[in-house]
């Protein structure tokens, strides 16, 4: 429940942290990158606590129990997001076998539809002194990086299924950890390239609230939030699958929207509300389904098989 809470909270927080920053001011688009695995180092805090739990427990020679994996109960920026459901569900069932319910189909539907009903609006969306040129390329882009985060999920899933070791919690963070070292250093490159290093203090300067503080502050909690959306992301894949984590983001999508209304006073279009209403529906739709299968598997008797035959009765004990 803590990592679906937390990815709840930071799949809507980090889109409308990033917008802030790029209406307030801020304009550099490897600095963002970097900050969205930047905060890495926060995972050695659940390292440590994680590593202190297992040091424990070798001592005290205690077992350790399977996890439980029944059921469960991921703005502009993610504007191009509504291929998100489709792509995340072809490749969970090419790469993971995925097996499909009608439920969970007409959830991947419902959120495919809920999501695209967004895209028709996109450009009313478009931030003022953006060309159309511009915002066409973005949200190329960010339909390509749709694609890869839809690739990514199951990838881990996979991993996690073939790794030669018990999963973990522990492991989950240090395969987290890897990744987003790996993608900060990349980044970094592009920041030496396009001298970000150096304009950062006069942004921070020049940034429309508050002071340098402020600025600094908020890059700070950006890269925190974000390395909290992998760590939840992640967390649900271990948890429960790589399509349940993309359900999660995909109906967060238009709420997110809907909070933008909210914290940046854009107009509340019709669309938008269509949008969350089938989201949500394709969300209730998806995990009835998941409570209705896990139900039938707690319910169901057990197999002949499984049960211990009967102990033999010699004649001797009848007597």
């Amino acid at each position: 429940m803590m990592k679906n809470g937390l990815l709840i909270i930071v799949t809507c927080g980090g889109p409308l942290l990033t917008r802030l920053y790029y209406t307030k001011g801020g304009s550099r688009i490897w600095f963002m990158s970097f900050l969205a695995t930047a905060g890495c180092p926060i995972i050695l805090i659940p390292l440590y606590v994680s590593f202190l739990r297992l040091s424990n427990r070798s001592h005290n020679n205690s077992e350790t129990t399977e996890k439980a994996k029944v059921f469960v109960m991921e703005t502009p920026l993610f504007i191009a997001y509504p291929s998100l459901s489709a792509f995340n569900a072809i490749f969970s069932f090419l790469m993971v076998k995925q097996k499909f319910t009608p439920f969970s189909i007409n959830a991947v539907v419902l959120l495919t539809v809920g999501t695209g009903i967004l895209a028709l609006h996109t450009n009313g969306d478009r931030p003022a002194g953006v060309s159309k040129k511009e915002y066409v390329v973005g949200f190329m882009l960010t339909l390509i990086a749709a694609v890869l985060y839809a690739f990514l999920m199951p990838l881990v899933e996979l991993t996690y299924k073939k790794v030669r070791q018990e999963i973990t919690f522990t492991l989950v963070l240090e395969m987290q950890m890897v990744m987003c070292v790996a993608s900060t250093c990349f980044c970094l490159v592009g920041m030496v390239v396009k001298g970000d290093f150096k304009a950062i203090p006069r942004e921070a300067r020049e940034f429309m609230i508050g002071s340098s503080l402020f600025y600094y502050t908020l890059i700070v909690v950006i890269g925190i939030v974000w390395q909290c959306f992998f760590l939840g992301a992640f967390g649900v894949v271990y948890c429960a699958s790589s399509l349940t984590s993309g359900v999660f983001v995909s109906v967060l999508l238009p709420v997110t929207e809907v909070l933008a209304v909210v914290c940046f006073r854009e107009k509340f279009q019709a669309k938008k509300g269509v949008a969350l209403l089938l989201s949500l529906w394709g969300f209730v739709s998806y995990f009835s389904g998941e409570f209705k299968s896990g139900k039938k598997i707690i319910d169901s008797p057990k197999s002949p098989e499984t049960e211990l035959p009967p102990l033999p009765v010699s004649g001797s004990d009848v007597a």
